[in-house]
């Protein structure tokens, strides 16, 4: 692949960037960026900055831009206080902003401007809801409530003059007519996460959506919701945006770990028709100049990129050996243990492992339990009764002490007179070993008090005599007898001890953090993921970055849903000690419900609504009767029942009970 790349730094990050509708200019803005460059060739140059006067306030800060496609002089932007302001270009004051709309609640996530409407402005926020405004009376004329938690991106179709599309963060899409705020007129789940972006396709009727659940799925909404493809991702998808003149290629970029931005082929979604990496840090906008060669991106990393002339080359390879298939991973995954001894843990999952033929992680779960298992507590004693632990020496210093230290031995109960008890002998290919009470191992030595000769005795018990020469000590000759030293009897002997270290044990954290990044690294994440849960505690030694702790888990449980194995997902996330990913089941489980009289969204958790006072939205839709347990419900066109009425009537019908007309599908 091949590229041309122009950049420019910025002094801050800058969170989005539009193009005028002859795309020769753009605006980039962020919390402390906000300008316009105009587009050369081969280089960029700063046109104007709009972050200008002495009281900068948060209308300043933003999370989004939009460029009017008509007005080239009129722009929007999405502030975090919640405020959508208006800048207008053709002002002859240094400040070109025309006006603040405050009419929401919490921070602004997303402003779009009709294609064929000037006057249209459009924009979804952290509070729920999505504001229509006219620029002519400069107020919101309409507002659109999407009982939802948060509304993430709102896009005009480029088909239906009337027509946009909202996402959410608890996966849902909705389509909205214009001419009708009360309630949407489709409405279905896209994704397992919340979603973050969308873009309508410039020719079909396919709508994209970009989720935290690693995916980008492409959405034919021509009559019912149907996904036709889905893209997997490494990471969460932050922005996304369809490549102009080609049908089946869509530009997008992640909203955390991964720095490059790749143009995909929707027919081929696990690999990217190409990719860029020229950022340092993840991109936040992304924007096709007009033709499918060039494109402008901003990041993190304070520049601004042009990227042109990008080509792909594929290679296709063919295995002359039948491929490994993923059984093993279904079956390691259903049968490993990941709670409970450790021990009992490696050794299950150690079985496990080798009875699917992956032996190396068979000895994974071998060294795991060798290395963090306790040891048992043994006792050995000596033939005097001496010695009782062991450890290792450094120096052992013997001395000959001075007849006035038999006296303090008597009295420590040594007896000195004993010649049997004097005499140790260390055997050469077979060491003996006592443990001393000092916490250190001490072969059996021959001593004789006369000297500092010592005998070493192999098998066949050759004795060699290693002591000085005789002139050194004229007055002390020992005797040898059979191999072994006869001490004289009127000579003390005193065994004295120096220098005993403590105990060095080695640290198994750098090696286990080693082969756990390993195996995350070759793709097996299920052994690094299961090794830190079997852990428990003892992963506190370790010192793995929460985020890469969290990346193997999430990864782990993608993988355990392609498996449809939610049984071990529970599991996981149920053990799981970072709030991120133990939370996962407590995300996504409200509903939100309005009166089917009123279109009220209730605010109370109960069957009667606050405004009409009455409880038709909880009828049975084929005996009429309120609904007091489970309540099933198409989420169409929100009409229901009792489970066991609405599973009778779908067994021989297909369209809604109530006659409505929407064909309804009943899981």
């Amino acid at each position: 692949m091949t590229s041309k790349t122009g950049f420019i730094s910025q002094e801050s990050p800058a969170n989005a960037l539009a193009l005028n509708k002859d795309n020769s200019q753009v605006v980039i803005a962020g919390r402390n960026v906000f300008k316009i460059f105009t587009l050369y060739e081969d280089k960029f140059e700063e046109a104007c900055n709009l972050r200008v006067g002495k009281n900068l306030n948060l209308n300043f800060s933003c999370n989004d831009i939009a460029w009017n496609l008509i007005d080239h002089h009129i722009l929007a932007t999405a502030a975090t206080n919640g405020a959508v302001v208006l800048w207008n270009l053709n002002k002859v004051s240094r400040s070109k902003q025309e006006h603040v709309f405050t009419d929401h609640k919490r921070t602004v996530n997303k402003v779009s401007f009709h294609m064929t409407e000037p006057m249209w402005l459009i924009s979804g926020s952290q509070d729920g809801t999505m504001k229509c405004f006219d620029l002519r009376i400069k107020e919101a004329v309409k507002t659109f409530y999407s009982n939802t938690e948060s509304v993430r991106d709102v896009q005009f179709s480029p088909h239906q003059q009337h027509t946009f599309a909202a996402v959410s963060e608890n996966g849902h899409v909705q389509q909205w007519d214009l001419r009708r705020p009360d309630r949407y007129y489709q409405y279905f789940t896209a994704h397992s996460g919340p979603i973050f972006a969308c873009d309508w396709h410039p020719e079909m009727t396919w709508l994209a959506t970009a989720s935290r659940d690693k995916t980008i799925k492409i959405w034919d909404l021509s009559i019912k919701p149907k996904c036709f493809y889905t893209i997997n991702t490494i990471a969460s998808v932050g922005r996304i945006r369809w490549r102009p003149q080609r049908k089946y290629h869509i530009a997008s970029c992640a909203l955390v770990v991964d720095c490059s931005i790749n143009v995909w082929d929707i027919r081929r979604p696990f690999i990217p028709f190409a990719s860029f990496n020229e950022h340092k840090d993840v991109p936040t906008g992304v924007a096709w100049r007009g033709n499918p060669q060039s494109f402008l991106s901003t990041s993190r990393d304070c520049t601004f990129d042009q990227f042109c002339m990008a080509t792909s080359i594929m290679h296709r390879f063919t295995l002359t050996t039948k491929p490994r298939g993923p059984k093993w991973f279904k079956i390691c995954a259903e049968e490993y243990l990941l709670s409970g001894r450790l021990s009992d843990i490696c050794d299950k999952n150690a079985k496990i492992a080798s009875s699917c033929g992956r032996h190396d992680v068979c000895a994974i779960w071998n060294i795991i339990k060798t290395l963090y298992e306790s040891p048992p507590k043994k006792n050995y004693k000596s033939n005097n009764g001496l010695f009782k632990k062991s450890t290792n020496i450094k120096n052992i210093e013997l001395s000959l002490s001075s007849s006035n230290d038999v006296k303090k031995m008597k009295q420590n109960g040594i007896n000195n007179n004993n010649n049997n008890n004097n005499n140790v002998s260390i055997i050469e290919d077979d060491i003996e070993t006592d443990e001393i009470s000092e916490n250190f191992i001490f072969p059996r030595l021959s001593i004789c008090r006369s000297d500092y000769r010592i005998l070493l005795n192999d098998h066949k018990r050759d004795a060699k005599d290693r002591s000085p020469p005789p002139e050194q000590y004229p007055n002390n000759s020992p005797e040898i007898i059979d191999g072994s030293v006869s001490a004289i009897d009127d000579q003390p002997c005193q065994l004295v001890l120096t220098n005993i270290p403590k105990p060095l044990f080695w640290d198994p954290t750098e090696v286990v953090k080693e082969a756990l990044k390993h195996h995350a690294a070759i793709r097996d994440v299920q052994t690094s993921a299961t090794i830190l849960i079997a852990l428990g505690n003892k992963r506190n030694n370790l010192n793995f970055e929460i985020a890469i702790q969290e990346h193997w888990l999430l990864e782990y449980i993608d993988m355990l849903a392609r498996f449809k194995l939610y049984n071990v997902i529970t599991q996981i996330i149920q053990l799981a000690w970072i709030p991120s990913v133990s939370q996962l089941n407590q995300q996504s489980t409200m509903i939100h419900v309005c009166c089917t009289s009123c279109t009220k969204p209730l605010q109370r958790s109960a069957w009667i609504c606050d405004r009409c006072h009455t409880s038709k939205h909880a009828l049975c839709s084929i005996c009429h009767q309120v609904v007091k347990g489970v309540y099933a419900w198409c989420q169409g066109c929100t009409h229901g029942g009792h489970v066991l009425h609405m599973k009778e009537w779908f067994i021989n019908n297909r369209c809604c009970p109530t006659g409505c007309g929407h064909i309804c599908e009943y899981t």
